[in-house]
């Protein structure tokens, strides 16, 4: 991530609520500037992850996705609207970003995420945040990103529930051991078509909004350097019961990808499907 991106005049005014605060400064504004975040999926969580990272001036912003907006969308994906009903989401969130922001650069990537471009989508950007809805994408965005060597900030919603966590398993933790990776908490994918996403059992439209919201959170305390990372961390959300809950997650040195004795070693796993939309929530 690029630090010296000088601030202009408008920026200064816009980001002043960021400047005073010691832990972003004029520096970490810069910071900022210039980093590059890819967003996997303009839907429920994409929605707020765009709007907040443009908002805080993250300079280039990538969504990924080859949906189009439908009227069902505009219960709970924010940066959509009536009047982009129909057109591809990646036009529509980008749309929205010009307005939010001027001096951010949305990059519009209307495509299928999957293992032919995956690597060179991700290879891109500075930091990766997924906000897909179905297990095939998560798997490999989470895949590719470990062995980019690229930190991912990952998001999933139930109806009334959401989760959040940061993976860098190419890092160390204080006592030099790695992160833990996707695969340490989930070693395996679910077969095709057992978890529902939330176009069969429905969610409630604020939940995206709240987990969207601290995906955006996490991104950007990891570009900039502050407070406790959420990696080896499990961020739950009940909303019904109005209650967090953190889970800690250790690495398992007997995981598929970063173990001791990786079984994959390559994203040849991954294969296309007519199902594996990069749609969310």
């Amino acid at each position: 991530m690029q630090d010296k991106a000088k601030l202009t005049a408008p920026e200064i005014e816009r980001y002043k609520r960021h400047l005073v605060l010691k832990e972003v400064g004029g520096q970490g504004q810069q910071r900022l500037k210039g980093a590059r975040v890819l967003v996997v999926g303009a839907g429920g969580l994409g929605s707020p992850l765009v709007l907040y990272l443009a908002a805080a001036g993250v300079g280039t912003i990538g969504i990924v996705d080859d949906d189009r907006v439908s009227l069902d969308n505009l219960q709970r994906q924010i940066a959509h609207d009536t009047p982009h009903v129909g057109e591809p989401k990646v036009a529509s969130a980008s749309d929205m970003i010009g307005r939010l922001n001027p001096h951010v650069t949305a990059e519009a990537i209307e495509a299928r995420l999957d293992a032919g471009n995956a690597a060179e989508i991700i290879g891109r950007y500075d930091i990766v945040a997924d906000g897909s809805d179905n297990a095939e994408t998560r798997y490999l965005v989470a895949d590719a990103c470990y062995f980019a060597r690229k930190t991912l900030v990952f998001g999933a919603v139930g109806p009334f529930d959401g989760y959040v966590s940061t993976f860098k398993p190419h890092e160390k933790d204080a006592a030099g051991t790695p992160y833990p990776s996707y695969r340490c908490l989930f070693p395996e994918a679910p077969p095709p078509g057992t978890v529902p996403n939330c176009s069969e059992v429905g969610v409630l439209g604020a939940i995206v909004g709240v987990i969207g919201t601290l995906q955006a959170t996490e991104v950007l305390k990891e570009i900039l350097g502050i407070g406790q990372s959420l990696a080896g961390r499990l961020l739950m959300y009940d909303a019904l019961a109005a209650r967090f809950e953190t889970l800690s997650i250790a690495w398992d040195p007997e995981n598929p990808i970063s173990g001791r004795n990786p079984s994959i070693t390559d994203l040849s796993i991954h294969t296309v499907s007519k199902h594996n939309s990069t749609c969310a929530a």
